[in-house]
This record gives structure tokens, C-alpha cells and sequence, in this order.
């Protein structure tokens, strides 16, 4: 019975890693007609971003120290902070044209380099995050430490460098 749930975990969150970008590919080609551009989110959500690297330096120092409860609570604020960035981001986006990157020479490579590898590395850490939290859930800490070591610098980097996709981008903003 109990490997009956495993698999059926695994395979919830194989299926969530795949519909969740799909989802968003979808939905950033949909423009919601007659409301205005949602300008105020970015910076909002830039501040999520910055908010979820905090909390996931903050969850590997408390387990370091042996703080388990404090880890947990504030992993699962991460993931929370992960999908209410995730919902405003979608939003802005089905409210507002894209915005064209003004920069140029070496710093509009600079930008497209950060752009694509975090967007490319988000869309790897769903995975990774979502085995990480079910193996802490159903107490599978070996599973739970190895996949976490690969998990935290993605995710820390997928965190920061959307702060810094940002912060390139706004001077852009109409």
C-alpha cells in the first residue's frame, strides 16, 4: 500500500512539473481584454523573489543548527513565496505586452544570459523542489538530503536571479 502512494506522488509531481510550465506558456499568450497593465506587480514580485532567497539561506542555516521545525516552516513559506510569485508574474503578463530589453553591447548579453538560465533553471527546479518536499514529508531524509544539495543552489539562483531580471529590466518599463 505504501508504495501505492509513492508512485502515486511521484507521478502528481512528475505531472504538476510539466503542466505548470505548459500552463504559463499558455496563459503568456493570453491577453485579458479592457484591464489595465498590472504595473505594480513587478516589483512586488521581484520582492517575492528576494523574500524566497532570504528564507532559503535562512532554512539551510536553521537545519544546520539542528532546527528542524524552523527549517520546515520556513521552507514551506519559500514555497508559498514560489507560487504567489508565480500567480502575480502570470497576471502582469496576461495584462501587459512584453517589454523589450533597451540595453545594449556586452550588458544586453549579459541580460539575456541571466533571462534564459533562469528561466530555463525554474522550470528544472519544480521538480526538484517538489521530491525534495515529499521526501522531507514522508520522512525520507537520506532521499531528502541528496536531492536537497542539488535542489537549494538552483532554486537560490533561480530566487536571486530573478531580482536581477529585474532590476535590468525596469528602467525598460512603459
Amino acid at each position: 500500500m505504501k508504495e501505492f502512494f509513492q508512485s502515486r506522488y511521484k507521478f502528481l509531481i512528475w505531472a504538476l512539473s510539466i503542466l505548470i510550465p505548459l500552463v504559463v506558456a499558455i496563459l503568456f499568450r493570453v491577453r485579458i481584454p479592457d484591464v489595465a497593465p498590472l504595473m505594480f506587480l513587478p516589483p512586488i514580485y521581484a520582492g517575492i523573489n528576494a523574500l524566497t532567497a532570504f528564507l532559503l539561506v535562512i532554512a539551510v542555516i536553521q537545519i544546520k543548527k539542528g532546527n528542524r521545525a524552523l527549517h520546515e516552516r520556513l521552507m514551506s513559506s519559500a514555497i508559498l513565496c514560489s507560487i504567489a510569485f508565480l500567480v502575480m508574474y502570470v497576471a502582469y503578463h496576461m495584462t501587459s505586452d512584453p517589454t523589450p530589453y533597451g540595453g545594449e553591447g556586452w550588458i544586453k548579453g549579459l541580460y539575456y544570459f541571466i533571462l534564459i538560465s533562469h528561466i530555463t533553471l525554474s522550470i528544472t527546479v519544480i521538480p526538484l523542489v517538489l521530491f525534495t518536499y515529499y521526501y522531507a514529508s514522508v520522512e525520507l531524509f537520506d532521499k531528502h538530503r541528496k536531492v536537497a544539495k542539488i535542489t537549494f543552489p538552483i532554486w537560490l539562483y533561480v530566487a536571486v536571479t530573478g531580482v536581477v531580471v529585474y532590476l535590468m529590466i525596469s528602467p525598460f518599463y512603459g
